[in-house]
């Protein structure tokens, strides 16, 4: 499949891109060679090959929750610029 300056003008006209003319022609044989390229995976043999999203099989990364005390209220409070009542008390945002 040949990709034509047209189709890149349109494409980039659709992502509100200024494209030079001398880009215009590039951008049209490099999104050309890619199809291209893409092209030679239909000709592999995949009968039998089970259809994938990852070539790596996913796990989960994260630890399992796990219920902790908490820490003490004080221990909380310590660093905070300033509290009251046991909470953190920040600037009004609002009027």
């Amino acid at each position: 499949m040949k990709i034509t300056v047209e189709q890149v003008e349109h494409v980039a006209k659709l992502a509100r891109l200024n494209v030079g003319e001398d880009e215009k022609e590039m951008f049209a044989e490099q999104l050309s060679a890619i199809l291209q390229y893409a092209e030679k995976l239909n000709e592999l043999n995949t009968d039998g090959i089970e259809p994938t999203t990852h070539v790596l099989p996913l796990h989960s990364v994260t630890r399992e929750d796990e219920v902790r005390e908490s820490l003490p209220i004080e221990a909380v409070l310590r660093n905070a610029p300033d509290e009251e009542d046991g909470q953190f008390r920040v600037p009004a945002v609002l009027d």
